[in-house]
Order: C-alpha cells, then sequence, then structure tokens
C-alpha cells in the first residue's frame, strides 16, 4: 500500500501530495487562513500583494447600556467622591435631562445593568449643582474634598463630568480636552453640559478596501505562501512611508503627530533602524537636548517620574550594527554616557540596585497603577520593563565603548547589578514569571500583575535565564486576542493600557517566543497581528482585550508607527532570522510548521550588499545555508560583503511546539481596600469577591485574614496596606500606605525659618509661609536639626508645584538632598496642577541616618536637576517633616 501511495505521489507530483496548511491559527473567536482572516460575520479577504477587502465593522454601540456610571471633577481631578461611590442614571425612553445632581450628594446604591440599550447618537444634558462647594469657598476660601485635598478658590477652574460611557472617560487627566467641561450660562450655579451619548459614524458600515497606493519598489520585496503576511507587509511598508514628515522624521501616528522618545525608539529597534536608517537617526536626534537624552512630557512633569527615555538607547544601537557608521556611534555614545550619569545619581536605588520611575510605555498613571499612587509614589516605584531597559542601556554602553576603544567594565557592572536586583526583587517563583514591579512609600513590596511588553524585554535581553523563558511562554497568560498589556486588569478603569492589547507589544511578545522556541506561543501572538491588521486594514495602536475591538480604548489611531513596526519585524526579524550584530548579519529563522513553504525576501540592502534572501521548510533549527552556492558558516553574514547575493537557507522541518501556553479569560482583579486608622484598629469596607485579606506591615506580610478590620500593636513606626484575594488567588493593588508613628517622633521643618519667605499670594500653608525655589532663588537651602537620638529618620517635604497639570509638560522640580555634606539623592516635586500653587502635597521621603544632636539637612541645585524643560524647575517649599523610624 505504501509503494502504491509513492508511485501515485510521483505520478501527480509531491506538491499535491504535501497540502498546504488551510488555517493558520483556529480558535472559538476568529480563524486566520493564509489569505484571509474570519471572525463571525467578518471577514478580510486577499485579493492580491497590493490589495484587501474587509467588511469588518464595530458592534460597541450595539451594547450601549441605558445606565450611565460619572461622576463630577473639579480642576481635572478625581476629587467628588470616594474611590466606588459614583453617580449613575438609567436613562429612560425619550429622557434627555438628568435631574439636578448636587456635588458631592449619596446616591442609592447603584442597580446594575438594566439590560437594555441606549439608541446611537443620543442627546442628554448633565446638570449639576455647585453651590456646596461655592457655599465652602465663601466660609472657608477653599473646598475640603472626601480625601482631606483642599482646592482653593482662587485656583478654582472648571467642573467637568468624568464616566465610562462614550463620550465620557474617566481619564480626569484629559476631561477638558475631551470637551466634558460643565457650563453655568446663568450664574446661578446650576452647571450644565450637553452630551452625545453612544456615538456612532455610520461611514464605517461600507465594506473597506486597502489598495497600495504609494511606491514601494525601493524597499525589500517579500513573497510567500501566506499571502496574508505578503499583503500586511505591503501595507505596513506603505505606512511607514505615509508616516515620514517633511522634516525627515517619523510621525507617531496619523491622530499622533510629532516624535516620541519610546515610540520612535521601539520602532526603529523593530524595525526602522533597517527600513528607515536616516530618517530613524533624524528622528532619535530629535529627542536629545543638552546632548542628552529627552524624556516624553508626562506624569508630573516627565523625568524623574518617568524614566525610560533609555529605550533611545536600544533604536541608536540598532542604526549602528545595520549602518556601521562611526560618526553616529560616537554621538550616541556620549548621549547615553551622560544621560545614564544623571539618572544614576537622580534615580537609582541604593538598596535594590533598580532604578525608579514609571512603567516603560504604560504612562498613563490610573491605566496600570492604583488611584491613590501619586506622581510622587510612581517615582518612587521600580517597573519591570523600565529596569530591562535600563539594564539594557548599560550593556549597550559598554558595546559601544568597546567599539570606540573606550573603558567599559563600569557600565557591565552596573548593568550586573540591574540584572540581579531584578531577578531577586521581581522574579514570582510561584508564578513563574516577573511581577509588575515594586510599590509603595517608605516600604516597597511587589505587584503580582503580569506585564507583558516587560516579561518579553527580559528574554530578549538574557535577563532571564532559558529556564526563566520557558517558564515564562509557558506560565503567563494569554487571551483570546492577544497577550494584554497587564493581567489581570484593574476594576473600574476603561480599556487602554488596562484591558488592551498593543500589537506592538505583542510583536515583542512574538519576538521573545520565537527565541524561547515555544511554537504556540507564537502562533498565537501572530495571529494576533495578523487578525487585527486584516480586519482593520491598517496597523492601529490598541485594541480592547474583551472583543479585539479598535473601537472602545481610551484614544487609539490608525498608521500607528510601533504597531507597523511590529507588523514589518514578523517578516525580516522572525520568519527570515536577520539579526544584525556589529559585525555582520547571524540568521536564525523561527517559522511555525503552517506557515512552512517558500518566502523570500529581494532588493534587501545592507551597507555595500544587495540581497536576495530565501527560506524554505519550517522550524527554528537550519539544516543548510548558502550565499551564491557556497555553505555560509556559522549562518553569519560578515559586514565587510558588498555586490549583489543570493542567499538560500533550508531548514530542518523540526517541530518545536510542544511546550504548553496558558490560555486563559480575560479578568478583573478586586479593587483596593481603603483602609482608615479608628483608634489602633485598621478599618475597611468588605470588598464584594474576596475571600482573603493580607495586612503588610512594613512590606512585608504580616497576617492573613478574612474580616474587613485588624488590631494594630506596638508604640514605634510602621506602616500598613491592605490588599483583597479573590478565590482564584488573584490579589488586587494594595491600599494606600498608612504610617503609624508617635507624635512625638515627628518634626516639622517650617521652610520660612530657614529662607526669605515667600510674598506670592498662595493659601493654605502651614505656619506663617512658604519659600520659593527656582533654578536662580534658594538654591541651596541649609535645615539645622537637633534630634534627641541617632537613628534612621524619614525626611519629605509639604510643597507645591503649579507650573503644569498632572499627567503631562516637562517640570518636575527636582533638588539633591545632603545630611551632614552626604548626598543621601534628590528630592523630587512633581507638577500638581496648572497654576495651582495652593495644592500641596508631599515629595518623596528619603530615609537618612542622623546622629545624636545636631545635624544639618541641606537642599540644593544640582546640575543632574535639570529637568527635561531646562529652563523651570520651580516649586514652593512649605516645610519639611522628620519622622524617627529606628535606631
Amino acid at each position: 500500500m505504501k509503494k502504491l501511495i509513492w508511485i501515485v505521489c510521483l505520478l501527480i507530483g509531491a506538491s499535491a501530495c504535501q497540502k498546504k496548511p488551510e488555517v493558520l491559527y483556529q480558535s472559538e473567536a476568529f480563524t486566520v487562513y493564509p489569505d484571509k482572516v474570519v471572525q463571525g460575520d467578518y471577514e478580510s479577504k486577499v485579493v492580491s500583494p497590493g490589495k484587501m477587502v474587509s467588511n469588518y465593522r464595530s458592534t460597541v454601540s450595539e451594547q450601549y447600556s441605558r445606565l450611565i456610571v460619572f461622576k463630577f471633577s473639579i480642576n481635572e481631578k478625581d476629587n467628588e467622591k470616594m474611590s466606588g461611590h459614583d453617580h449613575w442614571l438609567i436613562i429612560g425612553d425619550g429622557e434627555h435631562e438628568s435631574p439636578i445632581i448636587r456635588f458631592g450628594q449619596d446616591d442609592e446604591p447603584n442597580p446594575g445593568d438594566p439590560g437594555t440599550k441606549l439608541p446611537v447618537n443620543y442627546e442628554y444634558t448633565i446638570r449639576l449643582d455647585m453651590n456646596p462647594v461655592f457655599d465652602q469657598f465663601k466660609e472657608k476660601g477653599y473646598y475640603e474634598a472626601f480625601d482631606g485635598s483642599r482646592v482653593a478658590k482662587e485656583d478654582f477652574k472648571h467642573v467637568y463630568i468624568a464616566g465610562g460611557s462614550e463620550p465620557l472617560t474617566w481619564d480626569f487627566s484629559n476631561l477638558d480636552e475631551n470637551g466634558l467641561a460643565l457650563q453655568d450660562p446663568d450664574g446661578d450655579g446650576i452647571y450644565e453640559l450637553k452630551l452625545v451619548l453612544n456615538p456612532y459614524d455610520t461611514t464605517q458600515d461600507v465594506t473597506k478596501t486597502w489598495t497600495l497606493s504609494e511606491d514601494i519598489s525601493m524597499k525589500p520585496s517579500y513573497h510567500s505562501d501566506q499571502p496574508l503576511v505578503d499583503a500586511l507587509f505591503n501595507m505596513s511598508l506603505e505606512e511607514a512611508r505615509k508616516n515620514i514628515e517633511p522634516d525627515s522624521t517619523l510621525r507617531t501616528g496619523a491622530k499622533w503627530g510629532g516624535v516620541w522618545t519610546r515610540d520612535v525608539s521601539y520602532s526603529t529597534l523593530l524595525a526602522f533602524a533597517y527600513h528607515e536608517p536616516k530618517v530613524a537617526k533624524i528622528s532619535l536626534l530629535k529627542k536629545v537636548k543638552r546632548n542628552r537624552i529627552i524624556q516624553d512630557t508626562g506624569s508630573g512633569g516627565a523625568w524623574p517620574v518617568s524614566s525610560d527615555r533609555t529605550t533611545w538607547a536600544l533604536g541608536a544601537w540598532e542604526i549602528y550594527k545595520v549602518t556601521g557608521d562611526q560618526k553616529w556611534l560616537e554621538t550616541a555614545y556620549n548621549v547615553i554616557k551622560n544621560t545614564l550619569e544623571d539618572d544614576y545619581k537622580t534615580i537609582r536605588s541604593e538598596k535594590t540596585g533598580m532604578f525608579c520611575g514609571e512603567s516603560s510605555f504604560l504612562d498613563w498613571r490610573e491605566q496600570t497603577y492604583p488611584k491613590w499612587m501619586s506622581n510622587m509614589d510612581i517615582y518612587v516605584s521600580q517597573n519591570l520593563g523600565t529596569n530591562v531597559v535600563h539594564y539594557q542601556a548599560h550593556i549597550i554602553l559598554a558595546e559601544m565603548a568597546k567599539q570606540l576603544g573606550k573603558p567599559y567594565q563600569e557600565y557591565l557592572d552596573q548593568a550586573k547589578v540591574i540584572k540581579d536586583g531584578i531577578n531577586k526583587y521581581l522574579w514570582m517563583a510561584d508564578k513563574g514569571y516577573y511581577s509588575q514591579y515594586l510599590y509603595g512609600r517608605t516600604y516597597l513590596n511587589i505587584s503580582p500583575r503580569f506585564e507583558a511588553l516587560g516579561e518579553a524585554l527580559a528574554v530578549l535581553f538574557d535577563v532571564a535565564d532559558s529556564t526563566q523563558a520557558t517558564s515564562i511562554f509557558e506560565k503567563s497568560p494569554l487571551t483570546t486576542f492577544g497577550t494584554t498589556c497587564i493581567y489581570p486588569q484593574i476594576p473600574g478603569i476603561p480599556p487602554y493600557h488596562n484591558n488592551g492589547i498593543w500589537p506592538f507589544v505583542q510583536s515583542y511578545w512574538n519576538l521573545a517566543a520565537a527565541k524561547a522556541g515555544n511554537e504556540q506561543a507564537l502562533l498565537h501572538g501572530l495571529a494576533a497581528i495578523y487578525r487585527a491588521g486584516a480586519l482593520f486594514l491598517t496597523n492601529y495602536e490598541n485594541m480592547v482585550a474583551e472583543t479585539g475591538d479598535y473601537v472602545g480604548t481610551e484614544i487609539n489611531s490608525d498608521r500607528m508607527l510601533w504597531s507597523m513596526a511590529g507588523n514589518l519585524a514578523m517578516v525580516h526579524r522572525v520568519f527570515m532570522g536577520i539579526n544584525f550584530e556589529a559585525g555582520g548579519i547571524h540568521f536564525s529563522p523561527v517559522i511555525p510548521e503552517v506557515y512552512g513553504g517558500t518566502r523570500t525576501l529581494s532588493n534587501f540592502h545592507y551597507r555595500d550588499a544587495v540581497l536576495d534572501i530565501q527560506v524554505k521548510g519550517f522550524g527554528n533549527k537550519i539544516k543548510s545555508i548558502t550565499m551564491d552556492g557556497e555553505l555560509l558558516g556559522n549562518a553569519f553574514l560578515p559586514a565587510t560583503i558588498n555586490g549583489k547575493h543570493e542567499i538560500k537557507i533550508v531548514m530542518m522541518d523540526n517541530e518545536f511546539g510542544s511546550n504548553p501556553v496558558n490560555m486563559v479569560p480575560n479578568k478583573f482583579s478586586l479593587p483596593n481596600p481603603q483602609v482608615a486608622l479608628s483608634g489602633s484598629t485598621l478599618k475597611w469596607e468588605p470588598i464584594p469577591g474576596a475571600v482573603s485579606y493580607a495586612v503588610y506591615k512594613n512590606g512585608v506580610v504580616l497576617k492573613t485574614i478574612d474580616t474587613n478590620s485588624f488590631e494594630i500593636s506596638g508604640d514605634g513606626f510602621a506602616e500598613y496596606k491592605v490588599t483583597a484575594t479573590d478565590v482564584d488567588g488573584f490579589e488586587s493593588f494594595s491600599s494606600e500606605p498608612l504610617m503609624v508613628y508617635p507624635k512625638s517622633s515627628m518634626q516639622i521643618l517650617e521652610m520660612e525659618n530657614y529662607a526669605r519667605k515667600s510674598k506670592l499670594p498662595y493659601s493654605n500653608y502651614s505656619g506663617k509661609g512658604f519659600v520659593e525655589t527656582t533654578m536662580s532663588k534658594n538654591t541651596n537651602i541649609r535645615i539645622p536639626v537637633t534630634v534627641p537620638e541617632a537613628g534612621k529618620y524619614l525626611i519629605d517635604l509639604q510643597y507645591s508645584n503649579g507650573t503644569g497639570p498632572w499627567n503631562t509638560d516637562n517640570n518636575c522640580a527636582i533638588r539633591s538632598l545632603y545630611v551632614n555634606n552626604d548626598y543621601e539623592g534628590v528630592m523630587v516635586l512633581p507638577q500638581r496642577g496648572q497654576d495651582e500653587w495652593s495644592d500641596w502635597g508631599f515629595s518623596n521621603s528619603r530615609k537618612v541616618q542622623l546622629q545624636k544632636g545636631k545635624n544639618e539637612i541641606s537642599l540644593k541645585f544640582e546640575d543632574w536637576n535639570i529637568n527635561m524643560d531646562g529652563q523651570i524647575n520651580d516649586a514652593m517649599l512649605d516645610y519639611a517633616r522628620l519622622i524617627y523610624i529606628e535606631n
């Protein structure tokens, strides 16, 4: 019988016997075929390498509930009611105006979704009574919110509405930008805003077509046995051409103008160091100032709250490896060196060896952090992805120094310290992957959430060893439509980073899966990218994790730079296996069996050579590789090659799909408890769904209980937090840290006693006044202090910074702290609201050693305290707080 089959094969041709796979990936939600994607009633089909047609449309409007949940906000802050205590309305037929709602009023419990849907483009007016706020302005000069924070009468600008039903948003920092300010047209204290709820664009009902319209003939040409991949490669090449601005920089997205450091850097590493090296260089240089990398505008006024500017090094090094440009190498080396020197003094943790600051790219505070965390708290945190980037930046600087004949060992030593810190403090052996970050205030503990980008980068840059890498891809949670940015999701926060899938993150995940040799993870990840690209006919920035829809996230853009870069990278980095090194190209294709066949990448320009590359078969091991018919040793092409050449690679056709993956339903954690101290008892409202609570003392679990109160003991300093755990074992964020200490342990040092009191007309300060500090005023404030015993003390500052809003700009104020002439680190004074100089809050704290008796504390403005603005570095200092911790 076998002989008969063999004869038949000879007669009809071997290719017919080896039938090409009809399905590349299939799940209950969608199927990816070699030439189309099908999701329910929707289909995208490849007509040719330059044309695709899709009938996909979003169904979000069909699910729009009549239940509207919302809050009001003064000055774009979450200051009306406690988290979880929201207003609600169920809009009935023919109702187009709300009752008058009093600011801060308590409502009846939310009855839940009525199950009925609101028609599209429904006009509805919200009405708000602000007189309770204005009465406090008249009586006190300020309004005191539920949490004790104050809004000075002179700082009041607008009142807004926030919510989860479009066009409402829970993004408090961008309420004004979204047109959600209420107005009082007749001055009676009753504010109104007409909304168009369930907004719907009828043009999306039309079947869409993508047709190649740009000339991409100068670019590499890709052909494979999967027409879908070929067409999406061409679409991404075209979108990349469209994103080149007149000034020869890379536009971030169709709706995102300009160059952003992390966006262009991650994109350059993925694809544009090769596809657009000159444009990538110009773009990266646009993000350099004072011969240092610019941190994009961000939380609290950018650096050092946001601290992932070192992503720039990833792109810069990749450009050198592609081009061999020596002048570029020298420029990049100096920029990175200066940047890392400032970072070392400003954001390095002496205890962990890691670097502080916001999650890399996850730069929207409440999207990945608990709501209680201020920008100061984010500065204190130590994130996985950001630290992997800092590790790799030090490795890159060492490699650049080697190429330039300069000393490099200190950078390798610093890199090792960071790597050791990541593996010591962030690896979760019980879960088999890294934690999201360390967070807290005085004492830090892990947030056990999964963070996709950080995990992927840890594998790609060898922070994780091979055993850890295998574990990460076997145990990390994967959801139906892709790898979510974090897992589990945060309750009550709309999709964006939270409950979101980002194709560029998925691309890095796929690269790491290929490196780790997990075929199932790679298949899932490729399907996530190709489903979205084909159905949407563009490279969107993100999609909702639960639905896979591009509609429903807080912000989205088509033609997104790093998304198209990821799409391109799947071809030349994964399927073709092109890995640039300083001395040449190392080939290591990784091809799942269903993607097998023959693929070619022709007209591939590399330095002085033009290559036509062919790869046959599947697997992650090479059987043979030749250049112009001659064996190519070690699958390595030296950078000295020139002229036109043909590379042929034959794969081993080996299976590498035996390792499992952890497919899970999308999940939300419990909300974090909100804890208060009543006498000597910690109390909080029960969290529905919680099976236990963990009480933390000084960053360590003290006890796990099943009640909503806990008696504390001891008369010294302690910091307490509480988390809630659900039936599946997932832990919520912690409650806001609560410091407990005897009053006798604290000293308040009024700043006006040590420097000239400011005459500026601000209010709500302590004592008799406050001190203004700028780059030229009060640049060295000396504070003598006497303590009754030697020991460790906490010091922080009550300050205000009205140079910009909470969420963006670049005017974070920074000062260097010295104790008895020893440098202790920086005091970070983030922006607290545009022109809100009477809004006071605390800086980060520093744990310092004081001697018994007299000591001197100094606040100085040093060169490494220059922020991203470079000109404005201002704050008002109310007092310094000193708390004894231990001897």
